[in-house]
């Protein structure tokens, strides 16, 4: 089990000019990390850590004055271990804010803890779209895309290109059923038609049977209402079947670059998706994708770059507040818009979602690939005004 912290201010010390009107809890901001670095979702907290690492480095080491102490805890998709973590992380060291929280099984559980003890929370992977809905907090973010952002991306998308009768893969979870939920009603909203759904365990190690269940119901779309292994096990099965037909379509509601890098092009070609940035968008992105690479081999995901993001703004808004308090950093965190390499002048909303353009995707053929790394044809994008639920329909009941 990953447990450690780090300390980034210079060469670890305390700055000399502490400024003297900062109010900051234990002369210090720290910063838990809490995600999964052995399991499904591994790539997800392996790459977290050089992310932290970077934003709080970008920043300068320090955060008026201050250390910036960083506690890295593997909760192993265990939503009792997280909140184990979390417990030993507040009442222990205090920290200030609990970052990533990947699974929403996890996540949600822990928004709650944190809500109890005013502890901000910044959602970085977990995609249920109930953080910012009936389980949102004053103090949580959700950084990351949601599950409502995903169904409303895809599923448009290829309704819109005729493919209207869809049947369900789905892992037998919190996420997997928010993802064809949400997926579902986009789709009667259309006029498609959802011929049946097929649940699955998480973290499974098979799923022949269930793939073959899926393409015999005849439907256009075989959508995954899943990620991390279970996706990637998905579209590996389905290609050593021959699946999909030629007349039908795999899309995948939650997955990331890591799919393609690890299956190879070959195996995930043709795959269609939604995401909320893609390492080579522009210079900017590419930019940041090589100094990321540099130190961990890959180019960065969505996670990565989110992570990095969330860290750098929630910096921002402890020196613009001159406080750690958790109330005032999240209204400076409202307050100002989030302009990175992720963000582009995205901005927080009041119960919390951060206002991203989606991307719409599809894995390229290796023919059609000019580079490593060059896996995504962006087919389209998404404004956020579209793609998450309107603050006017929010179940938040912290909203005024």
């Amino acid at each position: 089990m990953k447990r450690f912290a780090i300390s980034l201010c210079g060469v670890c010390l305390l700055a000399a000019g502490t400024t003297a009107q900062a109010d900051i809890s234990d002369n210090e901001v720290r910063i838990g990390l809490i995600s999964d670095m052995s399991q499904s979702y591994r790539t997800v907290g392996e790459g977290a850590e050089i992310a932290v690492d970077m934003a709080i480095r970008d920043f300068g080491g320090e955060v008026l004055g201050r250390d910036i102490r960083v506690f890295i805890r593997d909760h192993q998709l265990d939503a009792d271990l997280a909140m184990e973590h979390a417990r030993e992380l507040h009442e222990e060291h205090n920290v200030d804010m609990f970052l990533d929280m990947v699974g929403s099984h996890v996540a949600i559980p822990l928004q709650h803890y944190a809500r109890e003890n005013e502890i901000v929370t910044l959602h970085t992977s977990s995609v249920a779209s109930s953080l910012t809905g009936e389980h949102c907090s004053p103090y949580g973010a959700h950084w990351m895309f949601d599950t409502r952002g995903l169904a409303a991306g895809i599923t448009s998308a290829l309704l819109e290109d005729g493919h209207e009768s869809w049947q369900f893969l789905t892992a037998d979870y919190s996420m997997g059923h928010s993802l064809e939920a949400d997926s579902r009603a986009v789709i009667e909203q259309h006029g498609g038609t959802v011929t049946g759904s097929v649940m699955h365990p998480f973290q499974t190690d098979d799923l022949v049977g269930e793939i073959l269940e899926v393409a015999a119901s005849g439907a256009d779309v075989i959508a995954l209402a899943s990620a991390g292994d279970d996706t990637g096990r998905a579209v590996r099965t389905a290609y050593e079947m021959g699946i999909p037909e030629e007349d039908q379509v795999i899309a995948a509601l939650m997955t990331t670059e890591d799919l393609p890098q690890e299956l190879g092009l070959y195996v995930s070609q043709g795959l269609r998706l939604t995401t909320g940035w893609y390492w080579n968008l522009d210079d900017e992105t590419r930019e940041w994708a090589e100094r990321f690479g540099t130190r961990s081999g890959l180019f960065g995901s969505q996670f990565s770059a989110g992570q990095y993001s969330a860290v750098k703004h929630y910096l921002r808004a402890v020196e613009a507040a001159g406080t750690d308090d958790a109330g005032a950093v999240m209204e400076q965190m409202r307050a100002m818009p989030v302009d990175d390499v992720y963000g582009r002048g995205a901005r927080l909303r009041e119960d919390g979602r951060l206002m991203i353009d989606m991307y719409l995707a599809r894995v390229k053929s290796p023919a059609d690939s000019t580079a490593p790394g060059d896996y995504y044809e962006i087919q389209g994008s998404i404004a956020p005004e579209d793609a998450f639920v309107p603050l006017e329909e929010s179940d938040c009941p912290f909203l005024d």
